[in-house]
C-alpha cells in the first residue's frame, strides 16, 4: 500500500511541476516578446500600447479567452520584475504557480516582491496565504517589530487553514484553461448546492420565459481574487444578462455587495450595445429566513420593476423549486445511509 502511494504521489508532483513550469514559461516568454517589441519602439507608450492590444486581439482569435489586453500587461510586468527567473532556473520556478506570480506583482517594492516571492517558495505558502501575507503588510511588519517570532506564529495560526487545501493547483482555473480543460464544478460547491444548482438550470430551462443558457461557474477576475457566479443566463426576450448565484446561509450586506460587483463587471466588460442592464438573483437555500434578493444597477429601478420582472420567477416559484430540490436531496442522502 504504501509503494502504491509513493508511485501516485511521486506522479502527481511530477505533473504539477511539468504544468507548472510550462504555464509560467510561457507567460514570461511572452513577457520578453512584448518587452522586446517596445524597446524597438523606443518604449512610447501609445506604441506598446498599440502592441499589445493588436496581440491580444490576434491570440484572442486564435486561442480563445486567456490573452486580453490586461492580462498580455501582466505577462509584460512579470518579465520586467523578474527578468532573469527563467533563464536562471530559479527554484521558485518549481514551487510557486502563475496565480502566485500574479499576486506578487501586486507589490511595487523590489524588496518586499523578492522577500515573499522567496518566503512564499521556501515555506510552500498557498496562494491564499501569500494573498493575505501582502494585504496585510507582512513583510513591514517583521521589519517593524521587535517580536518577529510572535508575528510570524500569529501569522501561521491566521492562515493555517489556507495551507491544507491539497487540490488548490487542480482547482485553478487559469491551469484548467491552459491545459484546453473545463473546470470541473464539482470541486466548488457542497453537494447540496450542487443539487440545487443543478435543477435550477433545468427549472429556469423549462419555465420558457425566454432564458438561454450561457455558463456555469463564471469567472469573474479582479487585481486580487477570482470570483464565480454559479449561473449566467441570457433572455432573449428582455435582452439582458441574468446571473444567479446560491447562498447556503442567510444572505447578507456583503453578498449583495458583491452581486452588484458581478453586474457593474458584467456591463462593462460583456454587455453588447442594445443589451438592456444585467441582472443578478441571490438565492439562499435556508427558504425559511430568506429566498431571494434582486438587484439591477442603479437608475435601472424602473426598467427593473414594470419590465423584468414580467419575466423572472417569483419568489414563490423560487422558494417551492429550492425546497423541492431539499427535500429530494436529504431523501436521498437518507437512503444512502
Amino acid at each position: 500500500m504504501q509503494d502504491a502511494q509513493i508511485i501516485i504521489d511521486t506522479a502527481r508532483d511530477y505533473a504539477y511541476k511539468a504544468v507548472n513550469f510550462a504555464l509560467v514559461k510561457r507567460n514570461w516568454l511572452l513577457g520578453k516578446r512584448i518587452a522586446k517589441e517596445e524597446l524597438a519602439g523606443e518604449e512610447r507608450a501609445e506604441y506598446g500600447s498599440k502592441i499589445i492590444c493588436n496581440l491580444a486581439d490576434k491570440l484572442t482569435e486564435l486561442y480563445g479567452k486567456g490573452f486580453d489586453r490586461s492580462t498580455l500587461y501582466k505577462f509584460l510586468r512579470f518579465y520586467k520584475y523578474f527578468p532573469q527567473i527563467v533563464d536562471s532556473a530559479s527554484p521558485q520556478l518549481e514551487r510557486l504557480s502563475w496565480t502566485h506570480f500574479r499576486i506578487l506583482l501586486q507589490v511595487n517594492d523590489e524588496t518586499a516582491r523578492q522577500w515573499y516571492a522567496a518566503e512564499a517558495a521556501a515555506e510552500a505558502w498557498s496562494v491564499k496565504t501569500l494573498q493575505r501575507n501582502i494585504s496585510s503588510q507582512y513583510y513591514y511588519r517583521l521589519l517593524q517589530t521587535n517580536t518577529p517570532d510572535a508575528v510570524k506564529a500569529e501569522m501561521e495560526t491566521l492562515t493555517a487553514d489556507y495551507q491544507t487545501d491539497k487540490l488548490e493547483f487542480i482547482k485553478n482555473p487559469v491551469v484548467a484553461e491552459f491545459l484546453g480543460m473545463s473546470q470541473n464544478c464539482d470541486y466548488l460547491e457542497t453537494q447540496l448546492e450542487s443539487c440545487i444548482i443543478n435543477n435550477l438550470q433545468k427549472f429556469l430551462m423549462e419555465l420558457g420565459k425566454g432564458y438561454a443558457f450561457v455558463a456555469r461557474q463564471k469567472r469573474i477576475v479582479t487585481e486580487k481574487n477570482t470570483y464565480s457566479i454559479d449561473l449566467v443566463f441570457y433572455n432573449y426576450i428582455l435582452k439582458c444578462f441574468v446571473l444567479i448565484d446560491l447562498k447556503t446561509s442567510a444572505i447578507t450586506h456583503q453578498d449583495v455587495g458583491q452581486m452588484d460587483m458581478y453586474i457593474r463587471m458584467y456591463d462593462e466588460k460583456i454587455r453588447g450595445e442594445g443589451d438592456n442592464p444585467t441582472l443578478g438573483i441571490l438565492l439562499c437555500a435556508d427558504t425559511d429566513e430568506d429566498i431571494a434578493r434582486y438587484s439591477v444597477m442603479h437608475g435601472s429601478e424602473q426598467l427593473f420593476a414594470s419590465k423584468y420582472l414580467l419575466y423572472l420567477p417569483s419568489e414563490e416559484e423560487l422558494r417551492a423549486e429550492i425546497e423541492n430540490q431539499k427535500m429530494i436531496f436529504y431523501l436521498q442522502h437518507n437512503s444512502d445511509k
